[in-house]
């Protein structure tokens, strides 16, 4: 636990900030969504990382952050890139295109549940009675959610969703085992630019060479939004955050997205979650929750989505 009196911001300065990270990546899904209507996903993704992975270059260069990572440790960085940012951030995209947003951004937020289990498989770390409980409550969410689209065939925006909370899982697990020695806020500058890297060369790939579209102002405004501040300095924020709170008080802001992504996407978008849409939302949140009052510092180096 921090020291209150060494901490770089006030409690109640940090507490604040909280807030505004949970704003940032809430309303980040529903910027995505916007813009899905008017950009292919790759390019979508590639717009995005790379404004991120720049306000975070610019942020450390401000901070005068070492962005050295040692060289026998450069390939997690890599490997970290692959699963947090490429895999992550298709999948939840992906995830938007085939359902709806609300949906998607719950279940991509039962990531700390699917962490706590491969943190049990992998790093033989112990299941508490918290996180059995939320293993629970997990499954039974996830059952909610699933079953009604599941009858009227694939759920691929369901599968998209599931696959990016597994993605981010593997990619945190990995953070964990790999340990790297270098300042957080460079493993996930050097992390989003690896990601942009490759989200460009998978939209060249996949969607070809951009050509120049007439986006509307309030387009604009969104994929700005998406990048600069939804990404970039909203990350950046939690690295302030969880330099001046305790580890579980600044994770359980991240339980703010989802709520707040459900809502925008109601009052945004015009979803309208039902009675068993809005159980299922709660039992998934209830067990993340559940998680996350046994958080480890090391997730804050794996890049959320969004």
């Amino acid at each position: 636990m921090p020291d209150e009196s060494k901490s770089p911001l006030a409690g109640a300065t940090a507490s604040l900030l909280v807030l505004a990270m949970g704003l940032g990546w809430g309303f980040n899904w529903i910027a995505a969504r916007v813009i899905l209507e008017w950009l292919p996903p790759w390019t979508m993704r590639a717009l995005g990382i790379g404004l991120g992975a720049l306000t975070i270059f610019v942020a450390a260069y401000i901070r005068r952050t070492a962005l050295d990572i040692p060289r026998p440790q450069r390939l997690h960085i890599v490997v970290s890139a692959v699963f947090n940012v490429l895999i992550l951030n298709v999948c939840s995209a992906y995830s938007q295109i085939f359902g709806t947003t609300s949906r998607a951004i719950v279940i991509v937020y039962s990531m700390p549940i699917w962490s706590a289990l491969l943190a049990r498989i992998f790093l033989k770390e112990r299941l508490g009675k918290l996180t059995l409980l939320a293993l629970g409550l997990c499954a039974a969410g996830l059952a909610v959610l699933i079953w009604p689209v599941a009858r009227v065939g694939i759920p691929f925006g369901v599968l998209f969703a599931f696959g990016g909370a597994w993605s981010w899982a593997v990619g945190t697990v990995y953070l964990k085992w790999a340990d790297i020695r270098a300042d957080s806020l460079a493993i996930t500058a050097w992390q989003l630019l690896l990601g942009f890297l490759t989200l460009a060369f998978g939209m060249f790939w996949c969607e070809g060479t951009p050509h120049a579209v007439s986006l509307p102002t309030n387009v604009i405004l969104w994929i700005l939004y998406n990048g600069t501040l939804g990404l970039g300095l909203a990350y950046f924020l939690w690295f302030l955050v969880i330099e001046s709170l305790p580890a579980v008080t600044a994770s359980l802001g991240t339980l703010l997205v989802p709520v707040i992504g459900v809502i925008g996407s109601a009052l945004v978008i015009g979803e309208r979650p039902g009675p068993d849409e809005i159980f299922g939302f709660a039992l998934i949140l209830a067990a993340a929750g559940s998680v996350l009052f046994q958080h480890d510092k090391k997730s804050a180096d794996a890049v959320p989505p969004e």
